[in-house]
């Protein structure tokens, strides 16, 4: 079975946002990988120094086939740096995996299809 890891800006850290209601469809986002056959957990960051700890215990957590970055890391330029924290961490830590992007949290699944 192939895994994937998705890595995404933490909702409850986005200013104005129902954490809430986004934290939901990011789960229900996680079980249509289980409907494609695909094992899937999900690393929720924030722009701060908990960030590179938290990311590297879920690239080290297994062998991922793919790692899909979020479009709320990429699209936003104040998480430049966050960005390429992450790339240069996927690269160190789980070097095997493919890397991918989605466009938003509900397409996570077709992200990490065409990756693997």
């Amino acid at each position: 079975m192939s895994s994937a890891l998705v890595i995404g800006y933490d909702p409850q850290g986005i200013p104005g946002a129902d954490g809430t209601a986004l934290r939901a469809a990011l789960d229900a986002e996680l079980a249509r990988f289980g409907e494609h056959g695909i094992q899937a957990a999900m690393a929720l960051v924030r722009f701060d120094a908990s960030a590179e700890p938290a990311l590297v215990a879920s690239l080290t957590e297994r062998p991922w086939d793919v790692v899909v970055i979020g479009g709320g890391i990429r699209k936003t330029e104040q998480l430049l740096p966050l960005f390429e924290q992450i790339v240069n961490l996927i690269r160190q830590h789980a070097p095997q995996a493919a890397i991918a992007f989605n466009s938003s949290g509900g397409d996570s699944v077709e992200a990490a299809q065409r990756r693997l």
